[in-house]
């Protein structure tokens, strides 16, 4: 192997010029760019998945007059890719990216591609630290490769949750940390050990570890692209679920390349970090609390989303668990199966439809609500 991807760190860049000896295998004097356009490769290779469909958009006429909306549209990832939540997006795609940066050649980006070249990579561990929906879809990614796959969750996650991230094949530890703490660990864990490989998978960010989340928001991309289409291209105002913040960064970057497309955020009341630091103008951590949005449930924004969150969202907002459970089951009256995480998209367009400036942001724009997962 002459590719190596650090666990906690950013890849190590090598340097090579035309006057040093060329690299294992020589160089052609044609090489092509596999990531030239990066979404094409990336939609190709989560087509190659099991299971993959593009999730369903839902109008919601009713609920859209009682607001005095123009239009309301749900984008429903309750079944993505056979598991409840869209995770799956970023974290099959940043596996895919970096073990493609290990292999001596990079695969084609499919499935079966990857899965001949990791057998030539020796022992390997996916690692991540997890509250449900990231760390199952890792391991799941773990099973399909034949690797192994550590995952660490915070004890304040549902038994529910962390069996069926032990359903997937996962070596799972609870820790008594926050989640915050709980990813540190798992940064630590990462580390090579004489067994093989540990690769951190990581969905949020700190100096030094940039790179595998940044292929995760580059994952979730082909939820706004599917979104796109079938809005017919027209322009919307995203209402984005964000825990770290990944999601809603991967909703921004569309925003910018998207005329006419706004986004605006939604955490739990205890765990308000992105709403914070909007409001401070600098990223500050605000610690974590009990609470059924357990997606949500982090204190401290990643270091490679807030800039661009900070720079183009139009705002943030905070909600109660009984605001998402009552949206939860609102959703549920007209056929969509919303967790408390899913659901808190649309208890806060309700508290954005209340609040003071409110019209401004919502006149003649079509609201998307992200749906992120289905109930626990």
């Amino acid at each position: 192997m002459n590719k190596t991807l650090a666990s906690s760190t950013q890849a190590p860049i090598a340097l090579w010029s035309p006057g040093a000896p060329a690299p294992a295998g020589g160089l052609a004097r044609w090489t092509p760019n596999v990531f030239r356009d990066a979404s094409d490769a990336r939609r190709t290779f989560h087509r190659s998945l099991p299971g993959y469909a593009v999730t369903p958009l839902i109008d919601l006429p009713d609920l859209a007059a009682d607001l005095g909306l123009t239009r309301l549209v749900v984008k429903d990832e309750s079944s993505r890719l056979g598991l409840p939540a869209f995770k799956m997006l970023g974290a099959s795609w940043a596996v895919y990216r970096s073990l493609a940066a290990l292999c001596e050649e990079t695969p084609e980006p499919t499935l079966e591609a990857l899965r001949e070249k990791v057998v030539e990579l020796g022992p390997m561990t996916l690692v991540t630290a997890t509250d449900g929906n990231h760390g199952r879809a890792v391991a799941r990614m773990a099973t399909y490769l034949g690797l192994s796959s550590l995952v660490l969750i915070p004890s304040a996650v549902s038994n529910e949750a962390i069996d069926l991230v032990r359903s997937e094949g996962a070596d799972v530890e609870v820790l008594d940390l926050s989640y915050d703490e709980t990813v540190a660990e798992a940064a630590r864990r990462s580390e090579a050990r004489s067994d093989g490989v540990r690769l951190l998978v990581q969905d949020t960010s700190w100096p030094g570890y940039e790179t595998v989340p940044t292929w995760i928001v580059d994952g979730y991309g082909t939820l706004f692209d599917e979104a796109t289409a079938q809005l017919n291209g027209d322009p919307a105002l995203v209402v984005v679920p964000a825990g770290v913040g990944s999601l809603a960064h991967a909703a921004v970057l569309h925003c910018r390349s998207h005329p006419g497309w706004r986004a605006v955020t939604v955490e739990p009341e205890v765990a308000p970090c992105i709403a914070a630091s909007l409001a401070a103008g600098a990223a500050v951590s605000t610690g974590t609390g009990e609470t059924s949005m357990a997606g949500l449930n982090c204190g401290t924004p990643s270091s490679l989303a807030f800039p661009d969150l900070l720079s183009t969202l139009d705002g943030a907002l905070w909600v109660t668990d009984g605001e998402a459970e009552e949206a939860s089951a609102s959703l549920a009256g007209h056929g969509i199966d919303a967790g408390a995480c899913g659901a808190a998209s649309l208890a806060a367009l309700r508290q954005l439809c209340a609040s003071e400036g409110g019209d401004r942001l919502l006149s003649d724009l079509t609201v998307l609500l992200l749906n992120t997962e289905a109930s626990r």
